[in-house]
């Protein structure tokens, strides 16, 4: 799995501890749409293989038995800035598609 990373997204995530936690995230409703879940705190009850990326630590969700091609990782928001991911792993898409929610460390999506 390539991870391209803007830089703006590594050096947050180096400012808030040098790790990004990545999991596939589910609503309880809507049928099987999924979300990848960041943070830059462990969410409870979850494990996670490391992988040393440029800049930083990523880790994944070891649940996650289907790793995407390639990981892209930027920043959104400009009063609450928060890394998010995306991949390309939606089949029939040639472009990364964004699926990515921002979570606290419980794993409860933030406002």
């Amino acid at each position: 799995m390539d991870v391209i990373a803007t830089e703006e997204a590594t050096e947050l995530i180096r400012e808030r501890g040098g790790r990004l936690y990545v999991w596939i995230q589910r609503p309880r409703c809507c049928g099987s749409v999924a979300y990848l879940g960041t943070a830059t705190e462990p969410a409870r009850g979850r494990e996670f293989r490391s992988v040393d990326v440029d800049g930083f630590v990523l880790a994944i969700d070891a649940r996650m038995s289907r790793l995407p091609d390639e990981l892209h990782v930027d920043v959104r928001g400009w009063r609450r800035r928060r890394p998010v991911a995306f991949w390309d792993a939606a089949p029939g898409w040639s472009s990364p598609v964004e699926a990515s929610r921002s979570h606290n460390s419980d794993g409860r999506e933030r406002g």
